[in-house]
């Protein structure tokens, strides 16, 4: 086997470990927010009502491929499917594992300059990130960027630890959207709900 082919090899069995989420939570464990990546539940209740005539959808902070393997599971097609993770380990991985995937390096906030698929084209924006950890400048930055990449009927689905919505009301009412809680998910660790926000004149 050549070395460049074990090396790739080996990154996707990193992948599916413990052990490359475990080394990027020690680096920053604010930027990934868990201790332990999303359980099987959690991502079938993120993914809950995908079919592969859904899409496009963009993942926010995909960590090591919870989500996005979901999402294929459900039969979205992996061209109708970008994620946008900042962690550097995480992307080289989630590229090897999902090569028809668009794997982009980058801030979740730059959602509105990083998307492959245009302004007011993605079904769903699904949101993998610690907001609650985050600043609140940047929280806007992220939910008004998912906003406009989303088509007028479009869901950001998210999940959190907490007891409400990761989303200030206030800033949910500045925005114009609402936050409705979809699923609660008590095998998770740790438990979790999951939320979907849509613009306040749609229906939910």
């Amino acid at each position: 086997m050549r070395k460049d082919s074990a090396s790739q090899c080996d990154a996707v069995q990193s992948l599916a470990s413990p052990w490359l989420f475990g080394r990027e939570w020690l680096r920053d464990p604010l930027r990934v927010g868990a201790v332990a990546p999303s359980s099987a539940r959690l991502a079938d209740a993120m993914t809950q009502g995908m079919a592969a005539n859904f899409g496009p959808v963009i993942e926010l902070g995909p960590g090591t491929g919870v989500f996005t393997a979901a999402l294929l599971r459900r039969g979205v097609s992996a061209a109708h499917v970008a994620v946008i993770e900042a962690s550097e380990s995480f992307a080289a991985a989630l590229a090897l594992r999902f090569p028809q995937v668009a794997v982009i390096h980058d801030d979740a906030a730059r959602i509105l300059h990083v998307t492959p698929f245009g302004l007011g084209a993605a079904d769903l924006v699904i949101c993998g990130l610690p907001l609650l950890s985050m600043p609140q400048a940047k929280v806007l930055r992220i939910v008004a960027g998912s906003m406009r990449v989303l088509k007028p009927d479009g869901e950001l689905r998210l999940f959190t630890y907490g007891q409400r919505c990761p989303i200030p009301a206030a800033m949910l009412s500045r925005l114009g959207l609402v936050a409705q809680r979809r699923a609660f998910v008590p095998l998770n660790m740790p438990p979790a709900s999951v939320y979907a926000v849509v613009r306040r004149e749609q229906p939910i």
